[in-house]
């Protein structure tokens, strides 16, 4: 079956949607400074496209396959956050409003388990330090 009009039309508008918004606009390339730490943008991205055609009735006979249409496509890209490596750790730098406190606690939540971490003694450790005492006689 051939092809019609309007489906042309819409893989023309999005293919180039796809070329504006690939996997490196979403999280974008990583930037590393000189003391070792690598920043790494991520952004949101909202598209909308709208397409619309119709056929025509042509009287001529040579003109039979009348066609009319339109599409558009808007793209919004909006940095939302950076994911700040250093040492080992990851921490996640937020850009968007903190009002929301399910989001903010989110954001937290790595860097407190980290925390956390660091304040909860290893048992295994201690037991491997404790020294072995022998049955006095």
């Amino acid at each position: 079956m051939a092809e019609h009009t309007l489906q042309g039309l819409m893989n023309v508008t999005m293919d180039k949607v796809r070329q504006m918004a690939d996997a490196n606009t979403i999280i974008g390339k990583a930037i590393k400074t000189e003391d070792g730490t690598t920043i790494i943008p991520v952004s949101r991205i909202s598209v909308g496209i709208g397409t619309g055609g119709s056929d025509f009735d042509s009287k001529n006979s040579a003109q039979k396959d009348l066609f009319g249409g339109g599409s558009g496509a808007g793209v919004s890209i909006r940095p939302v956050a950076f994911l700040v490596i250093k040492d080992g750790m990851v921490r996640t730098i937020q850009l968007s409003d903190p009002s929301n406190s399910i989001d903010r606690a989110l954001t937290m939540l790595p860097e407190l388990v980290d925390k956390l971490m660091t304040l909860i003694p290893d048992k295994k450790a201690e037991k491997a330090e404790e020294p072995k005492t022998e049955p006095q006689e």
